[in-house]
């Protein structure tokens, strides 16, 4: 039962950074999935795979980790690299790439 503590990376559907700053503690799967042979859906037993905790910090999650006696794993964090794109840069006369339709 090996937990993984990560911070999720922003929704790409959304300018916005809501729960984006918040460490979640997640289990790592112990079964693998089985596929029903009747409906063909896919399911497990390991009730431990639907546990989502959430933190405010990296070491509040640590912490709770170690009082219960959970061995974990820390993602690393991937600040996102912003891109600058202006718009009036695809009219340029120097693209690199000739717009043509």
């Amino acid at each position: 039962m090996v937990a993984r503590i990560y911070r999720p990376a922003r929704n790409a559907m959304q300018s916005g950074k809501g729960k984006s700053q918040d460490w979640t503690l997640v289990f790592e799967p112990e079964q693998p999935r089985s596929i029903d042979p009747l409906m063909g859906y896919t399911s497990s037993s390991d009730m431990k795979q639907q546990v989502k905790l959430r933190f405010d910090t990296l070491e509040e999650a640590e912490n709770y980790a170690r009082r219960e006696g959970i061995p974990y794993v820390v993602q690393p964090v991937q600040e996102p690299t912003i891109k600058k794109v202006s718009y009036p840069d695809n009219f340029r006369y120097d693209r690199k790439v000739p717009w043509t339709h």
